[in-house]
């Protein structure tokens, strides 16, 4: 077994392959660029290397760099992750003349999956269902119109080297591939230096189901079970559970022993993911085609050891130290259920734009890493790699953490995620808390009819919240007189005032959003417009969370004092609340609303960003929905259009210049 070895990579995954390896008494050696020199990851290790500058291309995708680092350390094996240097087999190669173990697949498996025309051949010879598409080279934007017609419509763009939902374009038209084409080739030669690109069918309706695939050196190559990933958004995963609602014993065992074929084609080893897409339209469960076969560990492996009690990370070190598997295919079970939700640094609430800044309060719901290394404390789990203070840069993947619970059943599972995100305090930047508890209660989640269409076609206006009963906001009116009235007591505390000591009020008026209610507070109880709430809760101004116990029901909420109230978030929405004594609740209609200003003619870049690309110069005619400018941010395109018709006023930007965000590109007339 190796006495030392090097994680080629950063944040929660370092972390995570940090733990079990000092679980096996393995000792561990960080690399880390500028960005991430206070980084947890770097204190985690046993010793850490500084390998370059903050950016990807000059720290931490220079195998040159890793290997030095190797050497310095004395570390006999590098495991890469994912992402980065982890499906480059030239990479490989290099650390084997250098006699340093790869902790994942061989380079010719690596070679052969990660290019995902040459994937698909191959896929097509070992007898596994591939999608109807185009596997050769394409020329330019005419070839790939006349192979997207040839295929027939919808069709799917891919660079060709691409992952993580970077590099995809859906296509409906000429039109769409014409436009995104040679996006799409930026795309895959920005992030992976390699601009070709695949087309193939779009399967409608489908959904996302992964394999995960574990092999050893000596030719056992064992299914581990599958993975749902169909909720995504922009094809990035957001939330995946294991098993699959969706997937019986019989499509189980069909598709884990193709997934195996294709591992055996290619003579595969260590951790792996094959990725599959089946309609959701055929309940036999025969119509799933093979996407791409991902040669290291996914994001959402956890889901997989929550219910298989199987380390992935400590069985990717064994075999790459030589160890056969222990376990045979009759050993591997399901037991319960387990999601996973990846919380990232994006405001859904701004249409899911990118958030990048200074993290000013986190607060998981249980502190990451601890409790058991595969179900966490009570089946919470928490993999980060963030802390106070900490920043979410432009410079890599805005995932900040991923929040996987288990229970025996699904329900379970998922009412588990919606507690903890409840919990779960992160400020400071954008995030999508609010969106993923929203996902977690909605209806037609629950019921586990997804596809990857799910986002999209349930939330087709963007996100403001997830709905609120009325008894949810009759709970919070409580909750904020409760708060109110502790306020309005240490208010009445503060030496020097004029007049007697007052008691707080004990009647309060509570508007959340147009609802108005009132609410007494008595030695009796709490009653909202004169029902009574069962509320015991304890608070203290300053808290930022209340923990309420009404009746039998917990109801944790985030809570955050204003000038006129307090901001609320709590079951995958946020509240602004206005709380007012009824002695003076009458005068509030009398206050002037203030008018926010009209910015529709201004364009403002939505996001910290990089300003790729300006279309328009001053002077210039332009009409709704035509495209302005494109604005990059964590390595994504985003074309900023025209909201009306208008003359180009004034430009305030320039092509090349870095962009905070609401900063004025251009103004209309």
């Amino acid at each position: 077994m190796f006495k030392k070895i090097l994680i080629a990579n950063r944040g929660e995954i370092a972390c995570r392959v940090i733990r079990t390896a000092k679980k096996m008494g393995i000792a561990t050696v960080a690399v880390y660029s500028d960005a991430d020199a206070r980084a947890p990851f770097v204190r985690m290790a046993d010793e850490a290397v500084h390998i370059g500058p903050s950016a990807a291309s000059e720290s931490y995708l220079l195998a040159d760099k890793i290997i030095a680092a190797c050497k310095e350390t004395g570390a006999e094996a590098v495991h890469p992750g994912y992402g980065f240097l982890s499906e480059r087999a030239s990479f490989v190669e290099e650390l084997d003349k250098h006699d340093i173990a790869f902790i994942g697949p061989p380079p010719n498996a690596i070679a052969a999956m990660g290019d995902k025309i040459e994937s698909k051949k191959l896929a097509r010879a070992a007898g596994v269902n591939v999608v109807p598409g185009f596997v050769g080279e394409i020329n330019d934007t005419d070839h790939a119109v006349e192979i997207s017609n040839d295929i027939g419509y919808p069709v799917m763009m891919k660079a060709s080297a691409g992952g993580g939902g970077k590099g995809m374009r859906l296509a409906y038209s000429e039109k769409d591939v014409r436009e995104g084409f040679e996006a799409t080739k930026r795309e895959g030669l920005n992030s992976f230096g390699d601009d070709r690109v695949f087309i193939e069918k779009f399967i409608e309706d489908p959904r996302h189901i992964e394999i995960q695939v574990l092999g050893d050196k000596h030719g056992n190559v064992l299914y581990l079970n599958e993975r749902e990933c169909s909720i995504q958004r922009r094809h990035q995963k957001v939330v995946e559970e294991a098993p699959s609602p969706f997937v019986t014993p019989k499509m189980r065992k069909a598709m884990g022993e193709q997934a195996v074929a294709m591992s055996e084609a290619v003579g595969y080893f260590s951790a792996g993911t094959v990725e599959l897409i089946v309609s959701g339209a055929d309940i036999t469960g025969e119509s799933f085609y093979f996407l791409e076969m991902n040669t290291r560990l996914q994001v959402e492996h956890p889901v997989t050891e929550a219910i298989t009690g199987i380390d992935l990370v400590e069985q990717m070190i064994r075999v790459a130290a030589g160890e056969k598997l222990t376990m045979t295919q009759d050993d591997i079970g399901i037991d319960g259920w387990s999601m996973e939700s990846r919380v990232y640094a994006e405001d859904p609430y701004r249409g899911f734009l990118p958030s990048t800044g200074r993290i000013v309060r986190y607060g998981p719901p249980v502190p990451g890493w601890s409790g058991d290394p595969i179900r966490g404390v009570d089946g919470v789990r928490v993999d980060d790699g963030v802390m106070d203070g900490g920043e979410v840069s432009i410079f890599y993947d805005p995932m900040i953490a991923k929040l996987i619970t288990w229970g025996e059943t699904r329900e379970e599972a998922a009412d588990k995620q919606i507690a903890a995100l409840d919990s779960f305090e992160l400020e400071g930047l954008g995030h999508n808390i609010d969106f993923l508890s929203a996902l977690m209660q909605h209806p037609r989640f629950r019921s586990g009819e997804i596809t990857t269409g799910f986002i999209a076609e349930e939330y087709p206006d963007g996100f403001q919240g997830a709905p609120a009963s009325e008894e949810l906001l009759r709970n919070l009116a409580a909750i904020a007189a409760f708060a109110g009235a502790a306020h309005a007591d240490r208010a009445r505390r503060v030496d020097n005032q004029l007049g007697d000591e007052l008691e707080p009020p004990a009647q309060w008026q509570i508007k959340i959003g147009d609802l108005i209610q009132s609410v007494e507070l008595s030695e009796e109880g709490i009653e909202v417009d004169g029902e009574e709430v069962d509320l015991s809760a304890e608070y203290t101004p300053g808290d930022s969370l209340i923990e309420a116990h009404i009746g039998e029901e917990l109801l944790i909420v985030k809570i955050r004092k204003t000038t006129s109230g307090f901001a609320m978030n709590t079951r995958g929405a946020k509240f602004e609340v206005r709380t007012i004594p009824q002695s003076i609740a009458m005068h509030a209609a009398h206050m002037i609303e203030k008018i926010p200003p009209d910015l529709s003619k201004y364009l403002l870049c939505p996001m910290p960003g990089l300003l790729v690309a300006l279309h328009v110069a001053e002077g210039d005619k332009v009409e709704e929905g035509q495209p302005l400018a494109v604005v990059e941010a964590m390595k994504m395109e985003n074309i900023l259009r025209a909201e009306k018709n208008g003359v180009v006023k004034s430009v305030s930007a320039a092509q090349g210049e870095s962009l905070a965000v609401d900063a004025v590109i251009l103004e209309l007339e």
